[in-house]
């Protein structure tokens, strides 16, 4: 999962770099824009939704996601509640949700989440409230007590050569910001932590 935040971008366009992951690999695309308007967040939305062939979440606002017709939302903590918002979206709407302590497994364990994005993995430059990092193991033991089947991604200072450690620690996946957005070409960037996820995944075979 690519995360595109237009205030990372230097005027970069969002569309070609999307574009540029999917064709590396990147299977979603998740829309996190904090200081954007509501309307400029729908706006991009819906031209991501247009232009890229994989599902394309929104950060925060599950109401923008379902304007725009995105295939869903990512929630934090301190959103509206998970099992609050899943009464009023539509059947296959994706919800995933932040988890980074055991306080925070503890309060998810019953929400009808889709998905656990767990985090922040190592250092990151990118969420001033990230947190500090856990590491492989700390993420390892809050994966650990995902409920039985919930698919958990790693977030937070990800990159190619650490991928495959947080596979190894039982993710599906990482969620990347920097390690594609600033990388020179980001398709090759996204292509390489595609690599390392697939190779993770078939080390559990």
């Amino acid at each position: 999962m690519v995360l595109i935040d237009p205030s990372l971008l230097a005027g970069r366009d969002p569309v070609g770099l999307c574009r540029a992951a999917v064709d590396g690999g990147a299977t979603m695309i998740q829309v996190r824009a904090k200081n954007a308007t509501a309307g400029e967040l729908l706006a991009l939305t819906r031209t991501l939704v247009g232009a890229v062939s994989v599902p394309v979440l929104v950060n925060d606002r599950f109401d923008v996601a379902l304007l725009a017709h995105a295939a869903g939302a990512h929630l934090g903590q301190d959103d509206v509640p998970l099992d609050a918002v899943r009464r009023h979206v539509p059947a296959g709407f994706v919800l995933g949700l932040s988890v980074g302590t055991p306080v925070e497994v503890q309060r998810a364990a019953g929400w009808p989440a889709d998905y656990w994005s767990i985090g922040p993995c190592f250092a990151t430059a990118t969420k001033a409230d990230a947190g500090a990092p856990l590491g492989v193991a700390g993420f390892e033991a809050l994966a650990r007590l995902a409920p039985a089947g919930m698919p958990v991604i790693g977030i937070g200072g990800v990159k190619a050569d650490t991928a495959g450690a947080i596979v190894d620690a039982g993710a599906v996946g990482v969620a990347v910001i920097q390690a594609v957005l600033e990388a020179p070409d980001p398709r090759v960037a996204a292509n390489n932590l595609s690599r390392a996820v697939q190779d993770g995944l078939r080390r559990r075979v």
